[in-house]
């Protein structure tokens, strides 16, 4: 038996495109997308399997930039070993997936790469108040939080005096999307993890120097 068991590629773009295209804005205190079931059932289940074990970080410095090479990004050589990896970066790499979100968000995703990290955060991971570069034309972040505790696990939201404003809602399997901009403060306060924290993000790029991050260093997105 072959396990776990991996949508294809159309199959995930089509359930993804149709959580997007549901999505319910939210403008306070910055404009952002909030999104419900985003993969399939199946496609969750395959990632949580993954044989990768969360980096061993004991308290961070309120940064991710600081443990690059533990990082978990979907790059070829990840796809190459396993299915999850590969359908999911062609499902998000397809011209109908990139459409979706340059009609829910306003972007031009013409160009742009795929950049999707799997991050499995343990106890003494927080981040400090932060902007994302404006290189990343969107985030994404996809809760895969399991457990008792891991209803207190989403991102934090601050205003433009990076005050804290809301504490998102980490439901398995929802969403959120954003765009770079000058007061898209977001964050982790620090708090305990007993478990695992488990997230996707999904990012399209511009003038991205850290090629290995990327799943098609070579193949732009493309609309058409």
């Amino acid at each position: 038996m072959n396990y776990p068991f991996v949508p294809e590629p159309d199959i995930i773009a089509t359930h993804f495109i149709n959580s997007l295209r549901a999505s319910r804005r939210d403008e306070n205190p910055y404009l952002r997308w909030y999104c419900k079931e985003v993969f399939p059932e199946a496609l969750c289940t395959a990632i949580l399997v993954l044989p990768i074990a969360p980096p061993l970080l004991g308290r961070t410095d309120g940064t991710r930039g600081n443990y690059n090479d533990q990082r978990t990004f979907f790059t070829p050589e990840l796809r190459s070993l396993y299915p999850v990896c590969e359908k999911l970066s062609q499902a998000l790499q397809m011209p109908d997936v990139a459409r979706q979100f340059e009609e829910t968000c306003a972007i031009k995703a013409d160009g742009t790469f795929l950049r999707l990290e799997y991050m499995q955060d343990l106890d003494g991971m927080w981040l400090e108040p932060h902007r994302d570069i404006p290189e990343k034309v969107f985030s994404m972040v996809i809760y895969l939080c399991t457990g008792p505790y891991a209803k207190d696990w989403g991102t934090d939201i601050y205003d433009h005096e990076k005050k804290l404003v809301k504490r998102g809602n980490p439901e398995f399997d929802s969403g959120v999307v954003f765009k770079s901009g000058p007061h898209t403060w977001h964050g982790f306060e620090p708090r305990p993890i007993i478990g695992v924290r488990r997230l996707m993000e999904i990012n399209y790029v511009r003038d991205w120097r850290a090629r290995d991050q990327l799943a098609f260093p070579d193949r732009p997105i493309s609309t058409r």
